[in-house]
């Protein structure tokens, strides 16, 4: 089974500067910190540091300079945080959080089309896998 990611909120503005690019130092790492959420150099330390020690982030050393990489995929995070957020929320039912959004008429037309080609694309899937 695999081990499930967790990322708190702050952790994820580190990791969101880390997949745009990396590596990065944490001098690199400050500046776009401090303009995205206020944070000062040692916050940032902190907060690199923290991550190192949970394996989300992972360093190399050049020097005195220590250039840090995410350790896990975006795509990993994403899927644990839906998973987490669905059961949390809508007790894990697909269905309900959909209802609620279309109730609030918070879908554009392009995001029902959007919508259809991801359920088509999953229905396609699912029937390959019955074949097999």
């Amino acid at each position: 089974m695999k081990k499930e990611i967790r990322v708190t909120n702050s952790e994820w503005y580190v990791m969101s500067c880390l997949w745009e690019e990396n590596p990065r130092t944490l001098m690199q790492l400050v500046p776009i910190l401090k303009e995205r959420v206020g944070w000062s150099k040692s916050t940032c330390a902190t907060m690199v540091r923290r991550m190192a020690e949970k394996k989300l982030i992972g360093y190399k050393e050049e020097g005195k300079t220590k250039y840090f990489f995410p350790k896990v995929r975006k795509e990993e995070v994403v899927v644990q945080e839906t998973r987490d957020f669905l059961q949390r929320i809508y007790d894990g039912s697909i269905g309900m959080m959909m209802s609620a959004l279309v109730q609030q008429n918070d879908l554009s037309k392009e995001d029902i089309q959007e919508l259809q080609e991801i359920l088509k694309a999953a229905e396609q899937e699912s029937d390959k896998k019955q074949n097999r």
